[in-house]
């Protein structure tokens, strides 16, 4: 608007596009020397100049808004006040000399509450390594694959309430000898004592009601067995 009027009424139209910076101070001196002379001589610029001056003074006069863009910061600066407040009533000594341990309450609480996480974290740790450990071992058959024992002819599992003596006698009466065992699954990993078959000594086992289960291992050849 300035610069139009300055077209149209004012001898120098230079000097209109001049004043916004003659106001907020950023044009040299020989300028300013200049704009000062040709406002002592032209009204339609000084009309200007007041215009441009109350927009300057508009864009850097101080707010007294303040901004709260959350309901969270209009709690927090609530409580903030109240805080100033209950400190101004801590007057007594006995207030002070609580309020001078409150760092001291709050750093060990704070310490306390670290220590039982860590715990709680290896805790958590040892427990998943147990299970896993526990998961790796939790199902085993007779038939499980393992390292053949020197020997091993039979492999059999035995009632868990057999009697050490009971079960020498059924070995014996096999003319068997334990050669590995029991594994976690119970197993026992039996070997021919003679020439008796195999086979025969594998129904003798069969036949007790102290043998949960017997088995002969694959390939295997007794004493007694014709390869």
């Amino acid at each position: 608007m300035s610069e139009q009027r300055g077209r149209l009424g004012c001898g120098q139209p230079g000097i209109s596009a001049l004043i916004p910076w003659y106001v907020n101070g950023s044009i040299d001196e020989s300028e300013r020397r200049r704009i000062d002379l040709h406002l002592s001589e032209c009204a339609l610029c000084r009309d200007d100049l007041e215009q441009e001056r109350r927009v300057y003074q508009g864009m850097t006069a101080e707010t007294n808004i303040a901004y709260m863009p959350a309901a969270s910061l209009k709690r927090l600066q609530a409580r903030i006040d109240g805080a100033g407040g209950a400190d101004t009533q801590a007057s007594t000594p006995a207030a002070k000399r609580s309020a001078r341990r409150m760092p001291w309450q709050a750093v060990m609480a704070a310490s306390i509450a670290v220590i039982a996480v860590a715990l709680s974290l290896l805790a958590a740790d040892r427990w998943m390594q147990v299970r896993a450990r526990a998961a790796a071992g939790s199902y085993y058959t007779v038939t499980t694959p393992a390292p053949r024992a020197s020997g091993e002819v039979i492999r059999a599992v035995f009632a868990p309430a057999i009697t050490l003596v009971d079960l020498q006698a059924i070995l014996d009466e096999a003319q068997l000898r334990i050669v590995a065992g029991p594994s976690e699954a119970g197993v026992y990993s039996l070997a021919s004592n003679s020439q008796r078959p195999v086979a025969s000594a594998l129904a003798l086992l069969r036949a007790h009601d102290q043998v949960r289960f017997a088995e002969r291992t694959p390939f295997s050849v007794g004493p007694g067995d014709t390869p």
